[in-house]
């Protein structure tokens, strides 16, 4: 609903209106993220800088969060800068993402149900000139929302603990690209990062002699990081085929962590680190097959080295991260005159490793999506849902369903009519 409401009122704009409405939205997707609104409810949040996003579109999320391979003129993608050069020279594009998220926990003790939901993203793009791209837009890095319990009415001294947090991690970005002969595209993003993740514990004893405790850890976080890509293009008839690359470098992270810690009223400030943290290095390749603008194949792999990164708050906590992601979409005519022939329909599979070592669970996901073109094949309405699953019964065991809805829009702003 929010991105039908988006394009509506979008499309009833001036060319200086739509400029003010940009401006508008995209004000409003960082005061959302600013005031530490997130998108899960996930335990799994708890560790590190939180749960991790890739970054992916909503069209794509439903591919299974392919995106490095990926070169398409009406999607923004993000995750690979390479990919701005495809926009048209007339064209702007705008999308504006929202999800909402069901999830199931168990372990030993019970099951028990969470449910949340927010705006996600805000992206655009246009050209600065022929094959040259840019875009800019705000972006999630981490999310961190959890709230847990555990009380123990059977010990000789019953007491209950409570693990509690929230926050995460925004990114604001601009990204460049261009076209080398043809064939070749490089880009780059650079992004600047902020926010701040809460962690909170607590044990309560139920008898009045015992001391209650309560520690608090924050983590702020402020710094600016780099992306480079790198994708090769061609078409054979009606066969194209793209090979893309992603890097980034290993890099320090300004950040700041602090722990206080009351013990009955008697407050202890256990730590104020400012030194000690980076960002990993990371690289992955891509490759998407597209037969005659109706089926695209892709598939994605990254490695992030989380393993080798500073963490000042727990050392050695933290391992390499593995992806993998493979998906499908078709469409049976972009230009047909019945509706249900401009309707991409698209199908995903991914796998991913955690990047902490306590939780060493993989996050196994099926998406499947469709597009809805409202009044051409460029500007659609696109929905995915996702099933993921991590985790065991014996540890932590997470299912959850993720939907998600984005509106991708384009307008010829810059076509200029003769008389």
């Amino acid at each position: 609903m929010i991105g039908i409401y988006f394009v509506s009122l979008h499309a009833k704009m001036g060319s200086m209106q739509r400029y003010f409405f940009i401006i508008g939205v995209f004000l409003m997707m960082l005061s959302v993220n600013a005031g530490a609104q997130n998108n899960t409810s996930s335990p799994y949040s708890r560790f590190g800088y939180g749960e991790l996003s890739d970054n992916v579109p909503g069209a794509m999320r439903a591919m299974g969060g392919v995106g490095i391979g990926m070169r398409d003129g009406r999607v923004i993608n993000a995750s690979q800068p390479a990919s701005y050069s495809v926009v048209d020279s007339t064209t702007f594009m705008f999308d504006v993402g929202a999800s909402a998220m069901w999830s199931n926990y168990g372990d030993a003790i019970g099951k028990r149900n969470k449910a949340n939901g927010n705006l996600e993203y805000l992206t655009m793009q246009f050209p600065l000139w022929k094959y040259i791209g840019f875009s800019l837009g705000v972006l999630p890095y981490s999310f961190v929302g959890y709230d847990i319990k555990e009380t123990d009415t059977t010990a000789v001294h019953p007491y209950s603990k409570g693990y509690n947090g929230e926050g995460g991690i925004t990114e604001v970005y601009g990204g460049l690209s261009f076209n080398i002969m043809n064939w070749v595209a490089l880009g780059a993003n650079v992004y600047y990062m902020f926010g701040t993740v809460t962690n909170e514990r607590a044990i309560v004893f139920s008898e009045a002699d015992f001391h209650n405790v309560y520690q608090a850890g924050v983590i702020q976080v402020s710094d600016v990081r780099f992306r480079y890509g790198l994708q090769f293009f061609h078409t054979f008839g009606k066969h194209s085929f793209v090979l893309g690359g992603v890097f980034e470098n290993k890099s320090k992270l300004n950040g700041r962590f602090s722990q206080v810690e009351a013990v009955t009223n008697d407050t202890v400030k256990l730590m104020n680190q400012t030194d000690g943290f980076e960002l990993p290095m990371m690289y992955g390749a891509g490759l998407s097959y597209v037969y005659d603008n109706r089926m695209t194949l892709a598939f994605d792999y990254s490695m992030t080295g989380w393993g080798n990164v500073q963490y000042a708050i727990d050392p050695n906590s933290m391992r390499d991260r593995m992806k993998l992601s493979l998906g499908f979409e078709y469409c049976h005519n972009p230009f047909g005159k019945r509706y249900v022939e401009r309707m991409p329909f698209r199908f995903g599979l991914s796998v991913a490793d955690s990047y902490v070592r306590t939780m060493s669970a993989k996050d196994f996901t099926v998406s499947i999506g469709v597009g809805f073109p409202l009044r051409s094949a460029a500007t659609v309405l696109n929905t995915s849902l996702e099933y993921g699953h991590r985790g065991s019964k014996s540890t932590l065991e997470e299912n959850y369903l993720r939907f998600t809805i984005n509106a991708s829009i384009s307008e010829n702003w810059f076509f200029k009519r003769r008389l």
